[in-house]
């Protein structure tokens, strides 16, 4: 039969596999570094994360521009010690989120493929019940004619 053929019930019985758990496959693939990559990029990626920044950024900034002048640490407008602190942490971060964003885009193609199995499947599935209820309507339609020539041949006699 081509792929465009209703089977039947039994034949997709046969066919008929268990529904992969993507995600768990997902999970099962990831090790140690995998898994603080996803960590870090998850939470990188939020308000939470922008706000600490922000705050951190303001109040370094703030103290050596307003503080008095034996209490700054890092002197406006130079800013050395806060762009090298910045710097690393962009340096360091920014691998670990590429990674961890890798590892989020090979998931998600993952359940697009699993995905795709299913409504393939479905579409077979779909199909097949078609058949039978076309089936059925044909059958039903001979069943009626010959209930009513036998209802004519009643009447007529």
């Amino acid at each position: 039969m081509d792929k465009h053929t209703p089977k039947t019930l039994k034949e997709l019985k046969k066919m008929r596999e268990k529904v992969r758990d993507v995600n768990a496959e997902h999970k099962k693939k990831l090790n140690t570094m995998d898994n603080l990559a996803l960590l870090v990029t998850k939470r990188i990626g939020t308000g939470g994360f922008f706000l600490a920044v922000l705050i951190w950024t303001v109040s370094w900034i703030g103290w050596n521009i307003f503080a008095p002048i034996g209490m700054k640490f890092d002197p406006y407008p130079a800013f050395v010690v806060w762009i090298l602190i910045s710097n690393m942490i962009q340096i360091m971060l920014m691998p670990l989120i590429m990674i961890g964003q890798n590892l989020q885009n090979r998931h998600s193609e993952a359940r697009a493929d699993a995905d795709f199995e299913i409504n393939v499947k479905s579409e077979r599935e779909i199909e097949t019940i078609l058949q039978h209820l076309e089936n059925q309507g044909e059958l039903i339609l001979k069943i009626t004619k010959q209930l009513e020539k036998k209802v004519e041949l009643k009447n007529y006699q």
